[in-house]
């Protein structure tokens, strides 16, 4: 029996996919299960696996577009496993038998004189303008001289290949990566996206995770990271802002009652911005352990479309990559999305003195259709005094209740 193997619906909205990398050859014997390809969508690289155990006819090449339900590969289900298929031994090469080498008459080395390496008064004119060493430059005058030649390509010149490599490569965009672009292409043109900027004095989270990260991360299991900060003070800034926590639908507002965060996470494949459903219900624990479960799916490529469908506010972190200040891209149809970056030691003020700080600079771009400056500013602000009063704004005054510990 021969089995037709169609592409299944990776989701609601997605047509079509694009084989990005067959994992078996054409004729293999597969067993069921078996993950025998990976497919791109628009929002999330997929295994494909066999359906039945058998010989595999491959239907479609690396880098088609294929629509959901039509036929990829065929398995026939009544061929037999052949013998030796789980380890295929590679055939040893005969040595070969090295040719005679013609033999190669050497050269002799010329002879150096003290003319060897010394440049020509027109040549070291050249190379004084140009301050290069005359001991740099290879002579190819009588006995080794430097000649005017010499010194003039002994010069780079501006735009002129000097020997190094010059090629390049071309490579097909993912459907994935494509779909990116569209999207912040899209966010561009079609938003009125502006950024406000401030800055967080990191002193007071640092001193709570220096006393209990030991703690909390030996009985939760999970770090006592920064993003569980800054989830539970842009939550609290949502519920204050609520037009943040807002996107536009044709004429229509929408409010969300709830605080579904996107976290934007770097995977192998792109970007990919999973999602921490009701954030606003979890703990400091609770919001851990989902940005760690969620972050490493993404990594491993593991993550689905469900969970990287929604969202009602993005944070994105390219303070990771060493990133100081930048203004991030709105996650559409979102109409706001925090930028953390690093956090440096920079000298700040602090009742009337100069203080060293663990500093980090945070950027809110949003969309200026819905969100108003005084909305946007006021947002930030809040963020800003909710890290910087953590026990007060985010723990009521209680740590160890706050942390579970």
């Amino acid at each position: 029996m021969v089995l037709e193997m169609k592409v299944p619906s990776p989701g609601e909205s997605i047509t079509e996919v694009e084989i990005a990398e067959w994992l078996v050859a054409d004729g293999d014997y597969v067993e069921k299960d078996q993950a025998i390809a990976e497919v791109d969508s628009d929002k999330a690289t997929l295994e494909l696996p066999a359906e039945e155990s058998g010989i595999i006819t491959l239907k479609a090449e690396v880098g088609d577009a294929v629509a959901v339900g039509e036929v990829v590969c065929l398995i026939d289900t009544s061929a037999k496993k052949p013998e030796g298929a789980k380890k295929a031994e590679k055939k040893e090469e005969e040595p070969k038998k090295e040719e005679p080498k013609a033999e190669v008459k050497k050269e002799e080395p010329k002879k150096e004189t003290y003319a060897s390496g010394t440049p020509s008064p027109a040549a070291k004119k050249i190379l004084d303008e140009k301050g290069i060493e005359p001991s740099s430059v290879s002579g190819s005058g009588r006995d080794g001289r430097i000649t005017k030649e010499d010194a003039i390509q002994a010069v780079p010149s501006m735009g002129t290949p000097t020997g190094g490599s010059r090629g390049e490569t071309r490579s097909k965009l993912s459907m994935l990566r494509r779909k990116v672009a569209e999207r912040l292409v899209a966010a561009k043109n079609e938003t009125a996206m502006l950024t406000t900027f401030n800055e967080v004095d990191m002193s007071a989270i640092f001193e709570l995770r220096s006393k209990y990260k030991d703690e909390f991360k030996d009985k939760h299991g999970v770090s006592l990271g920064f993003m569980s900060f800054f989830t539970k003070a842009v939550i609290r800034a949502l519920q204050m802002y609520p037009a943040v926590n807002s996107m536009i639908d044709g004429k229509e507002m929408i409010t969300y009652d709830f605080c579904d965060i996107s976290i934007a996470v770097s995977g192998p494949k792109g970007l990919m911005v999973p999602v921490i459903r009701n954030a606003e219900n979890l703990t400091f624990r609770g919001i851990e352990a989902e940005v760690k479960r969620l972050a490493l799916r993404a990594r491993e490529g593991d993550i689905t479309v469900d969970e990287m469908t929604g969202g009602t506010f993005t944070i994105t972190n390219g303070g990771v990559f060493g990133s100081m200040l930048s203004t991030p891209i709105i996650n559409p149809p979102q109409s706001g999305i925090l930028g953390m970056h690093n956090i440096v030691e920079r000298a700040i003020v602090r009742d009337g003195a100069i203080a060293i700080a663990p500093v980090m600079y945070v950027a809110l771009s949003y969309d200026h259709r819905i969100i108003d400056g005084k909305e946007s500013v006021g947002f930030l602000v809040a963020v800003k005094e909710a890290l910087e009063s953590p026990e007060e704004l985010l723990m009521d005054n209680n740590v160890k209740k706050a942390l579970e510990l």
